[in-house]
């Protein structure tokens, strides 16, 4: 991955397993989440701060593109692995990235035992990857509140809409 602002944030694995020991050692308390974050929205930057408001360090596993791929379809991600992981990097909220390249962040939720597992409140707790591990760790797993209606394929649909039936005054030739 190139150089990047934030890449200071980008962890290996190991890196982020040495970590987040390193920080329960201290005392702090470690909250994962995960997803492919393809072109960052607003839902995405509250669901964010909703997560790290419940710790101190909030790490996030991020799908790769052949992982995206495989669950967004042949045409995503639209953003590549490298540039999702700038921009979630820039962002304040934001102590760490870790890519994950299976189609579900359960291993590395397993390898790295975050005290506190965090998805959106559209899933339910029984069906988060990792939960069982954490909840057997002697974690939490958490859900934080949605911003309705935003989300990366709206966002993709409208552009679509858009750049297919321009209408006057949209820009398009």
């Amino acid at each position: 991955m190139a150089t990047m602002h934030g890449s200071h944030k980008l962890l290996s694995r190991n890196e982020a397993l040495l970590r987040v020991r390193a920080w329960q050692a201290a005392g702090k308390t470690v909250v994962f989440t995960n997803g492919c974050f393809d072109i960052l929205h607003a839902g995405h930057v509250g669901y964010l701060n909703a997560a790290k408001q419940l710790g101190d360090i909030l790490l996030i596993g991020l799908n790769s593109d052949a992982s995206v791929r495989r669950l967004k379809g042949p045409n995503r991600p639209v953003c590549s692995e490298t540039d999702r992981a700038a921009v979630l990097a820039a962002l304040e909220a934001v102590d760490a990235i870790t890519l994950f390249e299976e189609d579900t962040p359960e291993s590395l939720i397993h390898l790295l035992l975050p005290d506190i597992l965090v998805k959106g409140a559209d899933w339910n707790v029984e069906q988060i990857a990792g939960a069982k591990a954490v909840l057997e760790g002697g974690g939490k797993v958490l859900t934080v509140p949605l911003l309705d209606g935003r989300s990366t394929s709206n966002i993709i649909d409208k552009i679509l809409q858009l750049y297919t039936n321009p209408s006057p005054g949209s820009g398009k030739d």
